[in-house]
């Protein structure tokens, strides 16, 4: 019983460190008891199945915390999502346990350390992406900590946590076998140092927020509930609501960029007749009363196949012959331009069916339904960026892409100086879910240096400066608009922008060093 209290105890510390309520300063010891039993049981022989359901508990717990609002949108995803990941991190305890005999303390650690980056970073990559509980995201509501993001991204938080739990680790073994105070000093003592100096450097480096040029922009958060009124209610509907909300807000000849969010318009436009949209018209009456406004907004549409060579594995089956592609899209419109960007960092088993060509044949079509159309979006390969004819490049980031900080970087390297967030965060309730959805977005404006204008159908809308500080945001379940002057920074590009995940990287390297080490050592 005392053994599993320990597993209990890192799970809790784990859960309670996270935001949006969480203090995040424990995620620095929430390693240790687990890491610490882990360790003794290993060296008494303990069975290997054992430890990984002991782990497993751990993180079914922080899991089940942290991210079980998923319940309000799907409880068959959220208990997916809750299992298979703790299952995945108990994996890469078991790696580790595996190898302890084999390794010294040092290699050991490393080897967890490495290990564990290189799971996060297969959560930014494989089909069953979810990277939500990456632990550089723990610090997204302690921005302070943190502006260093700049140069390493969240790999940087994570890797920082991992090797403070390590130290920790390490003094609490040391002084478990030889009883010295001495010990328990020196582990303050490197722990001030560790956990004091990268605070320190952020307070630092710290950017200036002045800048001359600005955009006024109004983010609309028309209210909308996803089960009861959003496909009910018919985009002719939609349109009427969000003219009423933006037309007082609208000012003649002034420059302006208004935002909309994700599926607004959500009744399903064929591309082919766009021009002959609620959506389009919608566009065309804010055009009418200021010439200059910029107009992002989210469609859902789709396109008609009936050529079979035209067919991938994101194509939807609809009759004999007949076929769709099905997107989730962003429409940039301004009095010279039309453009569209595709979603392409898809909500797993909801928008897309993972590895589809495999898994088909044997499941079946086991996507879940939130309202919508149940069918895989098709994506884009480039990171869309919507210019103007002055300075203002907005990035179309729509709802889960906003959690991908590399995928972030690719709307900057072209050119973006403002980052758009078009996001429907009503299927969690009020719960963790939204606050923790408009967190994050907090770490991608420090990562970039780039201001954030954020529109949600609901949950939270507003705006964030470039070192994560929030402008201005609105309340949850209300019917609103916001207006601010959002700052647009043309500096050059930060380091992560330019360099990506090299942490990351380095790590899976390093772990694949250290288990061939321990492989071929004996011999």
């Amino acid at each position: 019983m005392k053994t599993l209290l320990y597993y209990i105890l890192s799970g809790f510390l784990l859960a309670f460190a996270w935001p949006t309520n969480g203090f995040s300063l424990l995620i620095f010891i929430a390693f240790v008891p687990l890491l610490f039993k882990n360790y003794n049981l290993v060296k008494h022989g303990y069975s290997h199945t054992k430890l990984f359901f002991l782990n497993y508990l751990s993180f079914v717990v922080w899991n089940f915390i942290s991210t079980g609002w998923l319940y309000y949108s799907s409880s068959f995803g959220m208990l997916f999502a809750v299992l298979v990941n703790s299952a995945l991190m108990s994996l890469v305890m078991l790696v580790v346990i595996k190898f302890i005999k084999k390794l010294n303390f040092i290699a050991s650690a490393s080897l967890f350390i490495s290990l564990w980056l290189s799971f996060e970073y297969l959560h930014y990559h494989w089909e069953f992406s979810w990277p939500w509980l990456t632990l550089g995201n723990v610090f997204s509501e302690s921005i302070s900590f943190i502006q260093w993001y700049e140069y390493t991204g969240v790999f940087g938080g994570s890797l920082w946590v991992l090797l403070v739990n390590i130290v920790i680790l390490k003094s609490v073994l040391l002084f478990n076998q030889y009883k010295e105070k001495a010990i328990i000093y020196r582990a303050i003592f490197k722990t001030v140092l560790l956990v004091g100096l990268p605070i320190v450097l952020s307070v630092l480096i710290k950017p200036s927020t002045s800048t001359k040029s600005y955009i006024e922009t109004i983010v609309l958060q028309p209210n909308i509930d996803p089960y009861e009124e959003k496909y009910n209610l018919t985009d002719a509907q939609i349109k009427q609501q969000l003219l009423e909300q933006v037309m007082p807000l609208l000012k003649p000849e002034h420059r302006q960029l208004i935002l909309a969010p994700e599926t607004v318009f959500a009744n399903g436009t064929e591309f082919k007749s766009y021009k002959y949209s609620h959506a389009k018209d919608f566009t065309k009456q804010v055009l009418l009363k200021n010439p200059n406004a910029q107009i992002l907004m989210g469609i859902s549409a789709y396109e008609l196949i009936r050529d079979q060579s035209q067919l991938t594995l994101q194509s939807n089956y609809l009759r004999k012959n007949l076929w769709y592609n099905d997107y989730n899209s962003a429409v940039f419109q301004n009095k010279d331009t039309l453009n569209f960007y595709h979603k392409s960092k898809l909500v797993v088993g909801v928008e897309n069916f993972p590895y589809k060509g495999l898994l088909e044949p044997i499941l079946g079509n086991v996507m879940l339904d939130l309202g919508g159309t149940v069918a895989t979006k098709t994506t884009q390969a480039n990171r869309e960026v919507f210019s103007t004819n002055t300075d203002l490049k907005v990035a179309p980031i729509i709802c889960y892409e906003s959690v991908y900080g590399e995928y972030v970087t690719n709307y900057v390297k072209n050119k973006a100086n403002v980052l758009a967030i078009i996001t429907n965060d009503a299927w969690w309730d009020d719960t963790q879910g939204y606050q923790q959805h408009w967190s994050y977005a907090k770490l991608r404006a420090i990562e970039t240096r780039k201001a954030v204008a954020r529109s949600a159908n609901t949950g939270i809308s507003g705006f964030i400066d470039r070192d994560g500080s929030e402008l201005s945001r609105s309340k949850y379940n209300t019917k609103t608009a916001l207006v601010e002057k959002l700052p647009i920074y043309t500096s050059e590009p930060t380091f992560y922008v330019t360099y990506g995940n090299v942490i990351p990287r380095l790590a899976l390297l390093l772990a694949g060093l250290i288990v061939l080490f321990s492989i071929t050592r004996r011999r």
